[in-house]
């Protein structure tokens, strides 16, 4: 099992998909980073060399932000926008869609099951 940036990605997948199991590589970046060292898009895996695996993950280390680190950065820009009570850092305040959904109906992933509002019913 191979271990790339703290991720035990699986054996049994081709190296393109397996890339996409750390946080912060998706489809693109992955083809990018198989293409820049040479890997063939068929191989998978358990068939990577101990030099190929060496290699991926020195080119993830150096040239892409991820896991952790990606993490930390994401949860300091956030905090950055509360602590400067924009717009933005309100609604992450508040637990409410940042970028303009409405919320009359929906919002349900942000805003949490309904809560029933007393004496309404007439």
């Amino acid at each position: 099992m191979a271990r790339i940036a703290g991720v035990n990605i699986p054996t049994n997948k081709r190296v393109e998909i397996a890339l996409t199991y750390i946080h912060g590589i998706g489809r693109t970046t992955a083809k990018q980073i198989t293409d820049k060292l040479g890997i063939a898009a068929e191989k998978r895996v358990q068939d990577l060399t101990d030099q190929e695996v060496l290699h991926i993950r020195e080119e993830i280390d150096r040239d892409h932000s991820v896991e952790g680190d990606l993490r930390r950065e994401t949860a300091m820009n956030i905090k950055r926008l509360m602590d400067l009570a924009c717009y933005r850092g309100l609604r992450h305040r508040k637990g409410l869609p940042v970028r303009g959904q409405r919320t009359h109906t929906n919002a349900r992933t942000r805003k949490g099951k309904p809560k029933p509002i007393a004496g309404k019913k007439k």
